[in-house]
């Protein structure tokens, strides 16, 4: 998205693509649906080796980035994520290797970080209880003190890559308030119920914890004080997710372009015509605003200068927007566009499950009114 990448960047750039040309042929991801993971561990570790998960992570834990700024690396591989509907958890694997990276013991740092980083795990964000509450004061999980450790009961909804998950962040409340777990897969107590998706190239799930009992080693962070935290890791999400629609949209742009270049009406191109010359410049107008208002949500997360302030921004207008380029797409090719041959509705599934994810425009809108105190 940013037009001043560093030289490390575009080489990383490049590479990312290039990669993902080879391994996620539009015919491929169609393919991977009818697997039960939807996506392909072998590629996923390849992806790996191309430092896709180690952005967050510091040096000394096995991580580190292209260009010191990881936010801005991670944007430029979850970008071409979009643009290629690479399926996978991408953008949860980097916030939970971000969340233990961050608030992470050293033993935990060292247990689980190396898994992530290096494409053998897969990590999922049990945070939303609801379509509707994407913050802090949406989490009810009830984490009760029992033993020498928490006994977790409740449901968390939404939960990307759940069933494929190696490795679960849990966000609970605790009677001394927010505090987040780190659980294996496998603990005990802990089910998980895959959910129909419109988004045919990703995997949801709702997760039930029905008196899960974890160990007092599995906190991650401090108990109770996890609310600034949890804060942190839905901007880096926002701002991912943000990324990756650009990304999405930018190719319905281009597919739709090509289209009117080649499709002719009474002899002559229909991107010709001076109406669709104008949808064309609106739609264009549109992407550049999304793609500059990502980048700079990405800035002030990295700088941590009104960082939620602008991960709001960023979602309501390209949850608000990028759903709207690609609904123009669609108009733009007429009967072709619906169907079910046809990649443009695919991006259109991709763009309208990322309008939802961590809280859509409306949701962004009121946050950020409460943020400036309107």
């Amino acid at each position: 998205m940013d037009l001043d990448l560093t030289e490390e960047q575009e080489m990383f750039h490049s590479a990312t693509r290039k990669f993902l040309e080879r391994v996620s042929s539009m015919a491929h991801v169609r393919e991977l649906w009818k697997c039960e993971s939807g996506f392909d561990r072998a590629s996923w570790r390849q992806a790996a080796e191309l430092g896709w998960f180690a952005a967050f992570a510091d040096e000394q834990d096995g991580g580190g980035c292209v260009s010191g700024h990881p936010l801005a690396d991670a944007s430029i591989v979850v970008e071409e994520v979009g643009r290629a509907l690479f399926p996978g958890p991408v953008v949860p694997t980097n916030v939970v290797a971000y969340a233990i990276a961050q608030s992470g013991s050293s033993a935990q740092r060292s247990e689980y970080l190396p898994g992530l980083i290096g494409g053998d795990s897969i990590g999922a964000w049990a945070f939303a209880e609801s379509a509707d509450l994407w913050d802090g004061a949406g989490i009810d999980l009830e984490a009760m003190p029992e033993g020498d450790g928490f006994r977790l009961t409740g449901l968390k909804s939404c939960v990307q890559d759940a069933a494929s998950a190696d490795l679960l962040v849990v966000s609970a409340r605790a009677p001394a308030g927010l505090t987040q777990f780190l659980l294996p897969k496998g603990t005990p107590g802990v089910n998980v119920s895959p959910l129909d998706s419109l988004d045919l190239g990703r995997r949801f799930a709702n997760v039930q914890f029905d008196g899960a009992v974890v160990p007092s080693h599995a906190v991650l962070g401090d108990v109770g004080g996890a609310g600034a935290a949890i804060e942190r890791q839905r901007d880096l999400a926002t701002v991912l997710v943000c990324a990756e629609t650009v990304g999405a949209v930018n190719r319905c742009y281009e597919m739709t372009l090509e289209y009117a270049r080649m499709r002719k009406t009474f002899g002559r191109p229909i991107g010709s015509y001076q109406a669709l010359k104008h949808r064309f410049a609106d739609m264009l107008l549109w992407l550049e605003g999304a793609k500059a208002i990502t980048v700079a949500a990405a800035s002030a997360a990295e700088l941590d200068v009104d960082r939620a302030q602008y991960a709001s921004i960023a979602k309501a207008y390209v949850s608000d927007r990028g759903p709207a380029i690609v609904r123009d797409c669609l108009q733009i090719h007429g009967g072709i566009g619906y169907t079910w041959e046809y990649d443009l509705h695919l991006f259109l599934r991709r763009v309208d499950s990322n309008a939802a994810l961590f809280g859509g425009a409306a949701h962004h809108e009121d946050r950020l009114a409460d943020l400036v105190g309107l």
